[in-house]
């Protein structure tokens, strides 16, 4: 049974991470006059209120996009990102935060296309309902994201970005994950795709990245950052990573300038640290 609504999370410093590398891939896409496709295997509801229950309950996005917010000092990808959220909040009031989709069809051009999956029962309405205006360029489909990514690769125009961001409520999502990159990379090796996972205290969370790693095989790149000591009952979200296979070759440089920002803006405790490493 499916439980995990990203609303409770939406703006938080996990997205915060994966946003920003998300934003930067769809511009890299975007500098070649050929289409490309955006595939998302767990696309959530792609816009969420802020100040609703969901949100407001454990209030995340406050040591997340908020802390963002008014700055003045942004690193220019971080501001690029945090221009995303503004477009969704006109008035300069941060009351909403696109999820992926929102972010991915703001920047898509009218000839590149999206194919979203979503397997939530409550989740796959409101995303149709979020998405009735964006026409041909998009096609959601209720299911498994895991399954249905192997129906769209490789995209007809050979060129494509995938997210693959499971909630990981399931501690099998974890293999899952590995082995769906496995064989995404057989059917469309070329491809760059983008593999959030979040750090908790579990053993398959701190596996992956090696596990993704010997997947990828070589052209790989891994950016972690961790804002807080884990609780000493292991349990939360004491940050989140991004594996990505065929990255950007600007996102290295891009990282290792915004990295250290997020660290020390979004840090909770003085544990907060960052990660990045390259093949």
């Amino acid at each position: 049974m499916l439980s995990y609504l990203h609303g409770f999370h939406a703006g938080n410093h996990a997205d915060v991470l994966k946003h920003l590398v998300l934003v930067h891939c769809l511009a890299h896409m975007a500098r070649k006059d050929k289409p490309y496709w955006y595939v998302d295997t767990h696309a959530g509801a792609a816009d969420y209120a802020l100040d609703d229950a969901r949100a407001l309950k454990n209030a995340e996005f406050e040591t997340g996009i908020a802390r963002l917010w008014g700055r003045d000092d942004l690193p220019p990808a971080v501001e690029d990102y945090v221009a995303c959220v503004r477009a969704v909040n006109p008035d300069g009031a941060l009351r909403r935060y696109p999820g992926s989709p929102r972010i991915a069809l703001d920047l898509l051009r009218p000839d590149d296309r999206a194919r979203l999956f979503e397997l939530h029962s409550t989740e796959i309405g409101v995303l149709q309902a979020n998405l009735a205006d964006a026409g041909r360029r998009v096609l959601v489909q209720r299911g498994d994201g895991f399954a249905g990514l192997r129906s769209v690769l490789p995209p007809p125009p050979r060129r494509g970005l995938v997210l693959i961001d499971p909630a990981y409520e399931d501690k099998a999502d974890y293999a899952r994950t590995r082995d769906t990159l496995a064989d995404a990379l057989s059917r469309f090796a070329t491809g760059t795709y983008v593999v959030w996972y979040p750090q908790v205290q579990r053993r398959e969370s701190r596996d992956l990245p090696e596990g993704l790693a010997n997947v990828a095989g070589k052209a790989w790149l891994h950016a972690s950052l961790t804002v807080k000591a884990p609780e000493p009952g292991g349990h939360g979200l004491h940050g989140s990573g991004v594996f990505l296979v065929n990255p950007p070759w600007t996102l290295e440089a891009t990282l290792r300038q915004c990295l250290p920002f997020l660290a020390r803006v979004l840090g909770q405790d003085g544990q907060a640290r960052f990660g990045l490493q390259a093949a």
